[in-house]
């Protein structure tokens, strides 16, 4: 496993005693599992090294040693909305009578292993996509439905968490001019609860990659950077799976657009049109 960002050593008052553990912690729809504490670290000072204030203690842990049976899988970490995947590494100073013993919590990164993952490069595996008002199963203006639109393109539908999403798209034609062109990262966590498999869908980010009413038949990149902690290589596990998707939104003008600036970008709107499209993560070397 690549563990970052622990440093080589830790830096801490000591008296008597530190111990230091690695805790894996999955938190599910608000419900906190402990799956595992790897190891504990006693690490005892002598009074000699107490002389000066700051102690530093070198110290490393292994994860999983090379050979090993891979009895225990580490996943990567991830902050989700109802599922998070979280490694820590908390240090205790148990200190003398009459003295308060000190502790503290840190967070650290953790990456599949270099053994385990894909050759570089990846070729990202490219959908082709067309909106039109025919493809909407949600109301439109009138409009948008009598005059009609269309707006082709291909996105990438694979793609390493080290490389952007890429694609491009093209407006045709419309008969209602066009407000913006966003592309929402949206991410959709399951966990099984009793014999039900609860999912949402939630908003990661938006990227706008066109403002205005654009011209028609020109070409426009789609060029979309990966958050690191928002996101991870897919995962399908057995009580929980971590999946993506990416949505193209077309955006036109309208009156009633005004009146709901705030509104939820994942809701249908008559003034929207829009294109969802599965996405797979990977990790590469």
């Amino acid at each position: 496993m690549e563990v970052r960002p622990l440093s080589e050593f830790a830096s801490v008052f000591l008296d008597q005693l530190a111990s230091a553990s690695t805790t894996c912690l999955c938190s599910c729809l608000g419900q906190h599992h402990c799956v595992g504490i790897s190891y504990v670290i006693g690490i005892r000072a002598l009074r000699s090294d107490l002389q000066e204030k700051l102690v530093q203690i070198p110290f490393s842990t292994i994860l999983k040693k090379p050979g090993e049976e891979n009895l225990e899988r580490f996943y990567e970490t991830f902050h989700g909305t109802n599922v998070s995947i979280q490694y820590l590494a908390t240090v205790d100073i148990i200190r003398g009578y009459l003295h308060k013993s000190l502790s503290t919590t840190m967070e650290f990164i953790v990456e599949s292993d270099k053994v385990d993952l894909l050759e570089r490069p990846v070729s990202p595996e490219m959908a082709i996509f067309y909106i039109t008002q025919d493809t909407q199963r949600h109301p439109l203006l009138p409009e948008l439905k009598s005059g009609g639109f269309r707006v082709t393109g291909r996105i990438s539908t694979q793609c390493s968490l080290l490389d952007p999403i890429s694609g491009e798209l093209i407006v045709e034609r419309s008969a209602v001019s066009l407000r913006s062109i966003d592309i929402h990262l949206l991410r959709v966590e399951s966990i099984l609860l009793g014999e039900k498999i609860v999912t949402e869908t939630s908003l990661i980010q938006t990227t706008q990659i066109a403002d205005g009413d654009v011209c028609r038949n020109v070409t426009f990149p789609i060029y979309v950077i990966l958050p690191r902690l928002l996101t991870c290589p897919t995962v399908l596990a057995g009580p929980f799976s971590i999946e993506f998707k990416v949505s193209i939104v077309i955006s036109f003008q309208s009156e009633l657009s005004r009146l709901h600036t705030k509104s939820d970008p994942r809701t249908p709107r008559l003034w929207l049109a829009m294109e969802t499209l599965p996405l797979e993560l990977v990790r590469s070397k």
